[in-house]
């Protein structure tokens, strides 16, 4: 339950930095067979234009701005022995706003950038640094680079330097197996650079809507959403979809929880297993105590005071343990989860869950071994040897 719970936490927690009032819209099949969703493919028509989003800005009420972007592909910055990879994205000036970018020196990508398809860049502090090395941040301004993509290389001046935070790109740190040294950091060059770049139509499939933190984010994406799909009443193919960031946060945390709750149950059969050892241990203590059975009943003990003796004691037994084993499992708990990169400690209602099921299963298990001293007979219990 610890690492369930870090995960947990540490996922939204990843998701809710992004932006928590931001709002996706995005393209969607009108048609709900899955093969027509894969293999229709927009065409330049049926893109989103910044004239649908400055409009709908206009007109819906909430809403403070909008992000777009464009996936260049990866690359690598190259200079003698010097080399960092990285991604390059295409972006407009609101796009810092809704990823929490924080610039360090310089500045984002500004309206002549884009109006002019400028060859400027914002790199991370590990970029500047590993091209840079020994130079103040402020100091890599105005500093060229050159950098190879798939599609050939281009120079870009470097105009700002953002903070690098890896729990936003968690999942991507996971999955990827190069080491701290050659792992790759975004790039942001003016989105009509990019498309420049790639050939790109001018349109975009998806964008973020950047809502005011006093709104209703869940509200004004369905009122996005109504307002964007008049311009596609008569679109054949597409629909528009929206959906808050608020949302997504709920859908995740709800996904996670019940992973968390898998791996909770997967863990309790052995507290299935540890609780048939305490009913053989306590059966093993009735036989060895037959004759204190006895000599308690023929002197007057009823069998309701034999069975809560022994009910109590396996309730003990299996509490002792639970205490233990709630020390040994926020230990390897906490280890556990620092080793997979977001440590965390159990929740107070985890452990009080703990405490109870341990508590349970001496109980249940206890009342076998309790019953049938109980039921013993003192005169053959006496004789027992």
């Amino acid at each position: 339950m610890c690492v369930g719970d870090a995960i947990t936490n540490s996922v939204t927690d990843s998701m809710s930095s992004l932006g928590a009032n931001n709002i996706t819209v995005m393209l969607r099949q009108k048609s709900s067979d899955m093969t027509d969703m894969m293999t229709v493919v927009p065409e330049e028509e049926d893109l989103f234009t910044l004239e649908m989003f400055d409009e709908l800005l206009e007109n819906v009420d909430g809403l403070t701005g909008y992000s777009v972007a464009e996936s260049v592909g990866s690359g690598k910055a190259e200079e003698g022995r010097k080399y960092a990879n990285l991604s390059m994205t295409g972006a407009n000036t609101a796009y810092a706003e809704a990823n929490n970018l924080k610039i360090l020196t310089g500045r984002f990508v500004n309206d002549k950038d884009l109006m002019g398809s400028k060859y400027v860049a914002v790199v991370s502090d590990f970029l500047a640094e590993k091209m840079f090395p020994n130079t103040a941040f402020r100091d890599v301004l105005g500093q060229e680079i050159k950098v190879t993509l798939a599609s050939g290389t281009v120079d870009l001046t470097i105009v700002g330097v953002y903070e690098y935070d890896d729990s936003s790109n968690m999942m991507m740190a996971m999955m990827s197996t190069a080491s701290e040294e050659d792992k790759s950091t975004p790039v942001y060059i003016p989105v009509t650079t990019a498309k420049r770049i790639t050939g790109a139509a001018d349109g975009y499939q998806s964008a973020t809507l950047i809502s005011d933190v006093s709104s209703d984010s869940v509200a004004v994406a369905s009122a996005a959403q109504k307002y964007l799909n008049r311009f596609y009443q008569s679109n054949i193919h597409f629909q528009v979809f929206a959906m808050s960031m608020e949302t997504m946060v709920s859908q995740m945390s709800s996904m996670l929880d019940n992973v968390a709750i898998a791996i909770a149950v997967i863990a309790g059969i052995s507290l299935v297993v540890g609780g048939i050892g305490v009913m053989n241990i306590m059966l093993v203590s009735v036989t060895e105590r037959t004759r204190e059975i006895g000599t308690r009943k023929a002197l007057g003990a009823p069998n309701r005071a034999i069975r809560v003796q022994f009910v109590v004691e396996a309730m003990i037994i299996c509490l002792i343990g639970g205490i233990i084993g709630i020390l040994l499992g926020t230990a390897l708990g906490y280890a556990a989860s620092s080793c997979l990169g977001f440590p965390g400690l159990p929740s107070v209602g985890s452990i009080v869950l703990a405490v109870g099921f341990s508590m349970a299963i001496g109980l249940f298990f206890g009342y076998y071994p309790a019953n049938k001293a109980a039921n013993l007979d003192p005169i053959e219990a006496l004789r027992y040897e």
